[in-house]
């Protein structure tokens, strides 16, 4: 996951946030230039970022069947993506193995409860890398940095797009295990389907502008999964799309660039702001997305 240091300075509220605000934060979480990389990655392969490139693709489940509450966050979020970039997002659980996926274009999702399953995510990369030919470093054992996590490697024979994902395990749990599932998934979801980074806020507001934003904190005295781990991960961001990652999502759907880091893409958003706005406005207030709709956009401890 890729990470910016900002000082923001937030408004009231999304909703009265203004226009400046809005492009200060757009430049900042998509107008960004990779400046490392994995060790040992071949650097002679090409880098094109643009937040369209898995519009119509796949979403390939592997791992744990999603549960329940995960499936409605995976559908809600479908729903979004085919509303606006008005292209369908199948999804289909393959099984254990992400090579039963096949190849094409899609983005590989491993759930899984518990403790993270670092062998098979070593196995889905050397996959993608066989498939894609990512130049990963050979040999390297991958291991889980956090609970969610996603991936998009640029190889030789195209993009390859990997999340893995922390879900309940068993039945419904508490608000707290609820928010908080739904709120990790829905993260990874987001940036990979749009390209934005994570922007770090230096002090904790009362409001957020954008589900990007986060506030930096200490959590290696916590174990993941605890309660205390997941109060603290809802104390650092929204758990829900803000006005602004909607108003983002309908600027990546139509801008006409190349790539969504290049500041042509703030230009357009700059030029058609108040149309973009209505439909950031029109896709809040559609009940098909109000699971993953935040429309407080605010830091929630349950």
């Amino acid at each position: 996951m890729l990470t910016i240091l900002a000082v923001l300075f937030s408004a009231a509220s999304a909703t009265a946030a203004d226009k400046q605000s809005f492009l200060d934060l757009a430049r900042t979480g998509w107008n960004y230039e990779l400046r490392t990389t994995m060790l040992g990655r071949d650097l002679g392969i090409p880098i094109h970022i643009n937040g369209r490139d898995l519009s119509g693709a796949a979403l390939c489940v592997v791992g744990e069947a999603p549960t329940p509450r995960t499936a409605e966050v995976l559908d809600a979020f479908r729903a979004l993506s085919r509303h606006v970039f008005g292209k369908p997002l199948p999804m289909r659980h393959a099984g254990a193995e992400a090579r039963l996926c096949g190849s094409g274009r899609m983005a590989i999702l491993r759930l899984y409860s518990g403790f993270p399953p670092n062998a098979a995510l070593t196995a889905d990369l050397r996959r993608l890398d066989e498939v894609y030919d990512l130049g990963l470093p050979r040999g390297r054992e991958f291991m889980a940095t956090s609970p969610a996590m996603a991936q998009t490697f640029f190889g030789r024979r195209g993009a390859a797009t990997h999340l893995m994902v922390q879900q309940a395990a068993g039945g419904p749990g508490s608000a707290l295990e609820e928010t908080y599932y739904r709120s990790i998934l829905l993260e990874e979801l987001f940036q990979s389907f749009t390209f934005g980074m994570d922007v770090l806020m230096l002090r904790m507001e009362p409001h957020f502008l954008s589900k990007l934003q986060e506030v930096p904190l200490n959590l290696h005295r916590f174990s993941w999964g605890s309660p205390d781990f997941m109060r603290a991960m809802l104390r650092s961001n929204p758990p829900g799309l803000c006005e602004f990652d909607l108003l983002m999502m309908h600027a990546v759907a139509l801008a006409p660039v190349d790539e969504t880091t290049e500041p042509a893409f703030i230009d357009f958003i700059d030029a058609e702001f108040e149309r973009l706005s209505r439909l950031a406005r029109d896709t809040a207030a559609d009940p098909r997305f109000a699971l993953i709709v935040d429309r407080e956009c605010r830091a929630l401890v349950p």
